[in-house]
């Protein structure tokens, strides 16, 4: 995972090699605090290579329309895709290189405002979904593209459907990874959540972590890290290491004001993406409860354009449980290549 100190150069001049960041040998070191182009964190990264003077800027950071600092990570090779974390508000770091997705595109994972390396906010009323479309926007813009990609994971569906409802003309293609789709008024219901549960009952660590999970539903219990394996197509060392980093990479604060009053409009979300002209994968784990795969299909409905696939053995973070399937299948969708015979 990368280093949230290092950070990618663009160079400008002849000969442009293409840097990343790398173990011993690296063409990058860290210098002391100086110059304009300072990261928030107080750290700067420069070239060590030697040659002609070449013009350096630091790619991840650039502002948002109210001034607010934000942070992206590039990650990989080939196109551009722009990708939005969930949580809601969690750091773009829970995403990993999204099961070897960034061996097909150059990944740019975009740290919410408040989360990650991004700054948080003067005003907190501005963690609010909707009130964030403009940072993707902000996003676009300073990658310089006319039209791109998104990629969005489970609350951040929602940011991605609000964002293609307001600026439709900037999407080319559209997935969704086991969204959350407050934005369509389709929230997932503990009856969902239950009915998914059931089928993990035969699973070794069931017992223990059912009547938490049954609380918590029922509204008489808070959240428990004991039902954590109910998010995961399989409780194994891997998934237990992203469920345990998310005690650093969450805003509490922010995730609470995400979908405060004002948010959601979902006529109005509904009208403007029945005319989204894009494709669209709306991609779901076949074990997981929120959303299930049948509440993905009534979302993928709402496109003119939109394909469904659910992902046999596949939980909420579907890149984790089978990360071969879950990148040729979004693979296979954003290059436009037939889904062939993968289940779907």
């Amino acid at each position: 995972m990368q280093d949230p100190g290092l950070h990618f150069l663009r160079i400008s001049g002849p000969e442009t090699p293409d840097l990343r960041p790398s173990d011993a040998g690296s063409p990058f070191r860290e210098l002391p605090r100086s110059g304009p182009d300072v990261h928030p964190s107080g750290r700067e990264v420069r070239c060590a290579r030697r040659g002609p003077p070449r013009r350096i800027t630091l790619m991840p950071i650039f502002t948002a329309p109210d001034g607010t600092t934000l942070a992206c990570h590039p990650r990989g090779q080939g196109e551009p895709l722009v990708v939005l974390p969930g949580g809601p508000m969690r750091a773009s770091a829970c995403l990993g290189n999204l099961g070897g997705l960034d061996a097909h595109r150059r990944l740019v994972l975009l740290d919410l405002r408040g989360t990650g390396e991004s700054s948080a906010p003067e005003d907190p009323s501005t963690y609010r979904c909707d009130r964030l479309v403009e940072d993707v926007e902000a996003l676009r813009a300073h990658l310089g593209l006319e039209r791109m990609d998104l990629l969005a994971h489970s609350a951040g569906g929602s940011l991605a459907l609000l964002y293609a409802a307001r600026h439709p003309e900037r999407v080319a293609r559209l997935a969704l990874i086991t969204a959350t789709p407050w934005a369509l008024g389709m929230p997932a219901t503990a009856e969902d959540r239950r009915a998914a549960a059931l089928l993990r009952r035969d699973e070794p660590w069931y017992p223990q972590a059912w009547p938490a999970y049954r609380d918590w539903l029922d509204g008489t219990g808070g959240y428990d890290p004991a039902f954590a394996p109910f998010f995961y197509g399989r409780w194994d060392e891997t998934a237990r290491a992203h469920d345990q980093a998310g005690d650093t990479e969450y805003n509490d604060e922010a995730a609470e004001l995400f979908g405060a009053d004002g948010a959601w409009d979902p006529p109005a979300t509904r009208a403007a993406l029945a005319r989204l002209t894009a494709p669209v994968l709306v991609l779901a784990g076949e074990l997981d409860g929120g959303p299930r795969p049948d509440l993905a299909r009534r979302c993928a409905e709402v496109f003119p354009h939109a394909e469904l696939a659910v992902q046999p053995g596949a939980g909420h973070y579907p890149w984790l449980d089978d990360p071969e399937w879950f990148t040729g299948r979004v693979e296979r969708f954003l290059s436009g290549r037939p889904a062939g015979r993968t289940r779907s």
